[in-house]
């Protein structure tokens, strides 16, 4: 892997992290094109890059961030837990949280053994998206604003992240359908999930980040892996800022209809 493949998937990952289009399936499928091998180094590679966009959420959100940790720790101390939006947001964290946290210990083998057939299963999880993007936007009415969110918001959107520990399903699609599920517009659903499903994004950023530190020959990766970092960083909050701006005037369509191309792509190519 050379630094321009470096740059080229750090684009690619920034770009489809947050968009509800699957970054797993597009770096699997832009490996494939630049001719990558599946080895520990693209494997530790990607890691690397998923993080970068773990911290670019982190700074676009920080404000966010800050206040909810500072008003959850406060509520405790002045035993007063619910007393504000951001006091509640802290509590329904924890809850979206629950789910994935036990799907990911549960279905760990299950996970690693789909990976055996990334293009199947990036398929097969891109058109599931596609489906669930279209029924959230035909059959739901969203008008509920993040200050309304309950605990069952965030267990419904704790449950939809489930689906993306799966290789190729999109986490975004998947937590932002459910919030929409729920009935919040389509920016606060967006803003909802990346919220709810950052402790998970970061314990496994930093939980796969640390097995690469550890793995031989990293400082020699070390420059392509910094490139990638980087660029997937920038883009990632470049992308994530334009999806909010989107979202709070355009329906999700256009994604559902992109993953479903995409996906009806990569399982036709199974067939050759």
């Amino acid at each position: 892997m050379t630094i321009l493949h470096a740059f080229i998937l750090g684009i690619v990952q920034g770009l489809t992290e947050f968009i509800p289009v699957s970054s797993t399936a597009h770096l699997l499928v832009a490996g494939s094109l630049l001719g990558l091998p599946a080895n520990d180094r693209t494997f530790s590679f990607n890691v690397i890059v998923q993080l970068g966009t773990v911290v670019s959420m982190l700074a676009f959100f920080w404000k966010d961030i800050w206040q909810i940790a500072t008003a959850f720790f406060l509520g405790i101390q002045n035993r007063k837990p619910f007393e504000n939006l951001h006091s509640r947001l802290g509590w329904l964290v924890i809850v979206a949280t629950i789910p994935a946290l036990i799907a990911g210990f549960t279905l760990q083998n299950i996970v690693l053994s789909n990976f055996e057939q990334p293009f199947f299963q990036a398929g097969t999880r891109l058109l599931v998206t596609a489906v669930l993007i279209a029924f959230v936007e035909n059959i739901h009415k969203q008008t509920r604003t993040l200050e309304s969110a309950t605990w069952l918001d965030a267990l419904t959107v704790g449950f939809f992240q489930v689906l993306a520990i799966f290789p190729g399903a999109s986490r975004s699609g998947s937590t932002i359908a459910g919030g929409m599920v729920r009935g919040l517009e389509r920016s606060s659903a967006a803003r909802f999930a990346f919220l709810m499903s950052a402790p998970i994004l970061v314990a496994a950023g930093v939980y796969e980040s640390v097995k690469v530190i550890l793995m031989p020959n990293t400082t020699e990766f070390l420059p392509v892996l910094v490139v990638g970092f980087v660029t997937s960083a920038i883009v990632g909050w470049l992308a994530v800022k334009w999806l909010i701006s989107y979202l709070s005037r355009h329906s999700m369509f256009v994604f559902a209809v992109y993953c479903a191309v995409v996906g009806i792509i990569l399982l036709v190519s199974r067939l050759f």
